[in-house]
């Protein structure tokens, strides 16, 4: 019997409701059920976090600005956006993050791994939160709006540059030219305008790109995917900005 079991086996709690609690993280049984949506836990303790996304409930604020969070380990990972410590670093490239899952999430780029792959097309993602955000353009769900216009979005931080459009907030600038960005993506692709880097290639015919939303449109070319249909007519297109031009003509928007 290993040394892992061994210690398990030893294990001692206070009170039953503990064990069982314990207990169901070997049997992967989830016990602790959410009454609004259904969605289950192992342990009560992360249905009550939970819970708080129904409720609005943010008990834990940051001391530098002021904003709230469900967790408190998310007020950890925030605190370091004033402190800069970026304590998480890549054993590849030393590139460094201040969370652990974005490192995680970073090492993928150098083994290849994209271990998230959508049950509808096959295509496969490095992250969860990137095939959640994809899976909706199959269902067409759209779950986050804009408080201004009502624009819906797919995915939070899609929703935040949005929202920018309207603040006029560009808080991502080039320290090459100076040139102002809504999010740090488009910072980080213009960048290499500058640099002239091309890090990504198609698998078929070898182009190479700068970015990977550029990568995944040409490859389309390729596979003949087109997966942006218009709700109006049924016509589809390869990208988004395609399928948002011809919209704008249902509306009788002028498209230039």
């Amino acid at each position: 019997m290993g040394e892992n079991q061994n210690s398990c086996f030893r294990k001692c709690f206070t009170d039953k409701s503990n064990l069982v609690t314990h207990e169901g993280s070997h049997t992967g049984e989830k016990q602790f059920s959410c009454p609004q949506c259904g969605k289950c836990f192992t342990k009560k303790s992360n249905l009550v976090k939970h819970q708080r996304i129904h409720t609005g409930e943010k008990p834990f604020s940051c001391s530098e600005c002021g904003k709230c969070f469900y967790q408190k380990a998310h007020l950890v990972t925030h605190a370091r956006t004033h402190t800069g410590v970026k304590p998480f670093s890549c054993s590849e490239c030393g590139k460094c993050f201040n969370q652990k899952s974005h490192l995680i999430i970073h090492e993928r780029t150098h083994t290849g791994e994209k271990p998230f792959s959508c049950s509808l097309c096959g295509k496969c993602f490095t992250d969860k939160s990137s095939l959640v955000i994809h899976e909706r353009i199959h269902t067409g769900e759209k779950l986050l709006s804009c408080s201004v216009c009502g624009k819906f979005f797919t995915g939070k931080s899609n929703l935040v540059i949005h929202e920018r459009t309207h603040t006029g907030e560009k808080p991502f600038s080039c320290s090459l030219c100076g040139k102002c960005f809504t999010g740090k993506s488009s910072l980080v692709k213009h960048v290499r305008i500058h640099t002239g880097e091309k890090l990504l290639s198609c698998s078929v015919c070898g182009k190479r790109c700068t970015n990977r939303s550029d990568l995944a449109k040409h490859e389309r070319i390729h596979t003949g995917e087109k997966p942006y249909s218009c709700s109006v007519c049924g016509k589809c297109f390869t990208n988004r900005s395609s399928l948002v031009k011809h919209e704008r003509r249902h509306a009788g928007e002028k498209t230039f």
